[in-house]
């Protein structure tokens, strides 16, 4: 594997539209470099008979079935509303257009 160099790390800094003075090149250079080379290493892994998985252990879905059930009755919850009209909350227009 060919070295991460100062210069090419000046070049990404530059396409991401970073300015880098030079200490934070001479620092990130070799920074850099050992990251790449330590996720190279994920290649030397043995998978023979692994399947491929986005999760370690099998998911389950934690969400509960939809029921039906009796709501809030409607005067209840316009009662302490500032404005209501026709069984719902009145509120100030907010678009031009016409309804």
């Amino acid at each position: 594997m060919v070295a991460l160099t100062r210069d090419d790390v000046a070049r990404l800094a530059a396409l991401a539209r970073i300015e880098l003075g030079d200490a934070e090149l001479d620092h990130l250079a070799p920074q850099l470099d050992l990251i790449l080379e330590s996720v190279g290493r994920v290649t030397e892994a043995p998978l023979d008979g692994v399947p491929p998985t986005s999760h370690p252990v099998p998911l389950t879905n934690v969400f509960r079935a939809d029921q039906t059930r009796p709501s809030f009755p409607v005067q209840a919850l316009l009662a302490g509303a500032p404005a209501s009209e026709d069984d719902r909350f009145r509120v100030p227009r907010i678009l031009d257009e016409e309804a």
